[in-house]
């Protein structure tokens, strides 16, 4: 078989997106800890419902990789049953590698409910318990970790051991709920052997428990846990990246755009930028790769209708505004 430029691990899903007609949202006078909120006991309409398979973190990353020209593969576990079956056939539709996708009997395949209103979402989540076991793999290049359910603190150390094994293979860790839950001592292996590191502002602010929302503070604490590379994502502001070997830093803007539906926008700018490093491209050509596939995602419904190839990755570069420009901090 192609030997593997990316495998990414993590849990796959069936997202079902029902199109809210009748909501509001209630925010703090800061705009924060806002909520979804509908008429308890009542009949609340909906315009759609829209059904995206195989999805998830894991899942969007190896058909971000597969898009771009890469030999992408995808470690995760899907329940014996006919939603397990389509998942696999959609994977194997968008060129992904399935060797390391386990159908485990007597287990349903995640699905989740994406409540959407206006361009934002609140998911309804419920993982399965799958018997996760990393076994023998091939090498690859490059292992994309991210979100993983709360029965799968086991795993992580079989991983960990995989890393320790094979120290040429470089590891990119996009955390889920779930594994920022399970905190910093208990991945402390992880972080360690982390090459590039992903999360947004209020995810570093839960890792380091910490209330500071200072940038340089976030990229510099996140990467003393082990990581190379940090990037943190703050919405409409951008982004920031940190590479301790050079101790540099870069704003990273957002290619313009109006968004349409903002799921798998932040798989998106990770898995785009691990693409860009696994196929030669510096760091910085690979941080101004990322915001022009997260644009593409969020102007459709769903994480990975929007994913490019990269001819069209680059001819959006190429027609980029002037201002689409990494800012070097320092």
């Amino acid at each position: 078989m192609k030997k593997i430029d990316i495998l990414s691990i993590g849990d796959l899903v069936i997202d079902a997106f029902i199109k809210l007609e009748d909501a509001t949202i209630n925010c703090d006078i800061d705009k924060q800890n806002c909520k979804l909120c509908v008429s308890f006991g009542d009949k609340v309409p909906y315009e759609s419902v829209e059904v995206c398979t195989a999805v998830g973190n894991g899942p969007n990353a190896s058909v971000s990789a597969a898009r771009l020209g890469l030999s992408s593969a995808l470690f995760s576990y899907v329940g014996e049953d006919a939603n397990g079956k389509d998942c696999l056939k959609e994977l194997q539709k968008n060129r992904v590698d399935t060797r390391y996708v386990h159908m485990e009997t007597g287990k349903k395949t995640n699905y989740h409910y994406v409540l959407w209103y206006d361009v934002d979402r609140t998911i309804l989540i419920k993982h399965e318990e799958f018997s996760y076991n990393l076994g023998e793999i091939d090498k690859p290049k490059w292992i994309y970790l991210s979100s993983l359910s709360q029965h799968s603190v086991g795993f992580h150390k079989h991983i960990e051991n995989y890393l320790e094994k094979n120290p040429e293979v470089k590891l990119a860790f996009q955390p889920g709920t779930f594994q920022i839950k399970m905190g910093i001592k208990a991945l402390s292996k992880i972080y360690k052997n982390t090459e590039i590191f992903f999360c947004n502002v209020e995810e570093a602010q839960r890792i380091l428990n910490i209330a500071s929302r200072d940038l340089p503070t976030l990229l510099k604490s996140v990467a003393k846990l082990g990581p190379k590379i940090v990037v943190i994502t703050d919405g409409f502001a951008g982004a920031y990246a940190y590479d301790s070997k050079s101790n540099s830093s870069w704003l990273i803007p957002i290619y313009p755009h109006t968004p349409f539906e903002r799921t798998g926008a932040g798989d998106a700018f990770s898995s785009t930028i691990v693409t860009a490093l696994a196929l030669g491209k510096s760091l910085e050509e690979a941080l101004l790769w990322g915001p022009v596939n997260s644009m593409s995602v969020v102007l459709q419904v769903g994480a990975q209708k929007g994913l490019l190839s990269r001819e069209k990755l680059e001819e959006h570069l190429k027609k980029a505004p002037r201002s689409f420009k990494l800012e070097k901090l320092n």
